[in-house]
């Protein structure tokens, strides 16, 4: 019998995302609140702009924009927010979404299976993914169960389970 596996990725859909920052562009216009402070958020080159006049108000606003993501599924682990920064009058918070697995990350991953899952088991990087093999699926299945419960600091996904 052939061996069964699966990929860990760290991918986000980017059309959720822009539609989640369109909803908190909406949102933004539309409260009372944010009237008059000059507040906005809006896709600048790859990464996300957020602008307000005061650094609660821009805070206020990246707020909003991981409340958008989270109801759209996408984890705020994948979100790297920085820290407000003014710029003039007004404050200004850069956000990028983080994709792929780094190698350093893929290697903790690979060492978590290895110590703590199933001896059959196989992890492999190839690129920012990682293939882990098995010839039972069900230890597959107890290598998934593994890592969801670990706290990462970083998003994972579960992809071409076969």
């Amino acid at each position: 019998m052939a061996d069964s596996s699966f990929d860990i990725v760290s991918k986000v859909e980017r059309q959720e995302v822009d539609n989640a920052l369109n909803q908190a562009a909406k949102e933004i216009s539309q409260r009372y609140d944010f009237k008059g402070v000059g507040a906005s958020i809006e896709w600048s080159g790859e990464k996300i702009e957020m602008r307000a006049n005061a650094e609660e108000r821009v805070k206020a606003v990246l707020d909003i924009f991981q409340s958008k993501l989270i109801k759209r599924g996408i984890s705020l682990k994948s979100l790297d927010a920085g820290e407000p920064q003014p710029s003039g009058k007004e404050y200004k918070i850069f956000a990028s979404i983080e994709e792929g697995i780094s190698q350093e990350n893929a290697k903790k991953v690979a060492k978590i299976i290895r110590d703590e899952g199933p001896k059959a088991v196989k992890a492999q990087v190839q690129g920012d993914e990682l293939r882990v093999t098995s010839k039972s699926r069900d230890d597959l299945q107890a290598v998934q169960q593994l890592l969801k419960g670990k706290d990462l600091d970083f998003a994972i996904q579960f992809v071409n389970y076969r």
